[in-house]
């Protein structure tokens, strides 16, 4: 299949993520080639229209949503290039256009107005002035956003990298890509990569957690505002050893944050509703080009038999358990019972209770 077949069956906003990435990435670095070396730090000199400064965010203040797209090195492109085009076609189909848009300007608009007061801050509190004349760039915060939102809906369902010898479930791709992100950061002095992750995928998990409204699989409901499910909770993204520590302190800062009338609490039947939600996705959650490879790549033919004989036992349960609730109870029969004493009195006769 040639590119151009590609791009034409890309959903309209994935068409225009994509588009806008190769333009600017292009104008970008025909600026940056067509400038001389800056010598004193052994690399290209910035395009500050394009890409976030903090210190010149008044005078190029749509450079918040451009740097998203400005990415430094091919393998940086390459990597935001893929997440667009297979992330973007997968969520735009699951959430509809305008709500893939919607979730796509604020985990990307949010952090980057959050790094700005966060680098002048770090630089004052160090005695650093150059931290604000930082090129802050890439689609750190777009990968963290799509972990979260893969998590989200199809948490369970497993990776298999080369042919099977490596597993992960996709709930834990984003403790990996933080984790990585972080080392990183703290190793190799990639701190605006470290910074963007954490905005990313914080931003992202408040947001689906308490905003976003949520296609509904159930019929239960027109809207779902939020996930409330506890497939989705933040202890949840991290390894199970330590969730209960991170549950405790994320349930005593949600009170505080209730009791200054900063969140509403959950109610009980909203709780319930997320996890229906979370329940019924199955593998109506799945991307398309992950259905067609699970039973090559994915999993193994007796497991994927497995897999949907229980699929297909949960679903004769559910629709049996509906039809009894739903019809009446029949009257309760009564048969004649003879004591031990009249049958040893019979003996052997044959005793019918009709003849009676």
């Amino acid at each position: 299949m040639s590119l151009r077949n590609v791009f034409k069956k890309l959903p309209d906003v994935t068409k225009g993520l994509l588009g806008t990435m190769l333009a600017i990435n292009v104008i970008y670095n025909a600026v940056r080639l067509s400038h001389p070396i800056d010598v004193s730090k052994a690399r290209f000199q910035e395009v500050p229209w394009l890409a976030l400064v903090p210190k010149n965010i008044l005078y190029y203040p749509w450079t918040l949503v451009t740097t998203t797209f400005v990415e430094q090195n091919l393998v940086g492109f390459l990597i935001s290039l893929a997440l667009i085009v297979f992330g973007g076609r997968y969520f735009e189909r699951a959430w509809g256009s305008k709500g893939f848009a919607m979730t796509v300007l604020v985990t990307s608009l949010i952090p980057n107005l959050l790094i700005v007061p966060l680098y002048f801050a770090w630089g004052a509190i160090m005695g650093n002035s150059n931290r604000a004349a930082t090129a802050c760039t890439g689609g750190i915060t777009l990968q963290a956003a799509f972990l979260v939102a893969f998590k989200q809906l199809v948490p369970e369902h497993t990776v298999s990298v080369y042919k099977g010898i490596l597993k992960i479930r996709v709930k834990h791709f984003p403790a990996i890509f933080l984790l990585v992100n972080t080392l990183s950061g703290l190793i190799l002095g990639t701190d605006t990569a470290l910074i963007f992750a954490w905005l990313g995928f914080m931003t992202t998990w408040i947001y689906l957690r308490f905003y976003k409204k949520q296609p509904d699989l159930t019929g239960n409901s027109t809207s779902i505002k939020g996930d409330a499910s506890e497939t989705f909770s933040f202890a949840t993204f991290f390894p199970n050893v330590v969730q209960p520590p991170i549950a405790a302190v994320c349930d005593q800062v949600f009170d505080l944050m209730c009791a200054l009338k900063l969140c509403t609490p959950f109610s009980d039947e909203a709780i319930e509703l997320s996890n229906q939600q979370a329940a019924s996705r199955g593998d109506a959650g799945l991307p398309t080009f992950v259905r067609q490879s699970r039973g090559k790549v994915g999993m193994s033919k007796r497991e994927e038999a497995e897999r949907r004989r229980a699929l297909a036992l949960r679903a004769l349960d559910q629709r049996l358990n509906d039809a009894a609730s739903s019809q009446p109870k029949p009257p309760t029969s009564i048969t004649p019972s003879i004591s031990a004493a009249d049958q040893q009195a019979l003996g052997q006769t044959d005793y019918r209770p009709e003849d009676n």
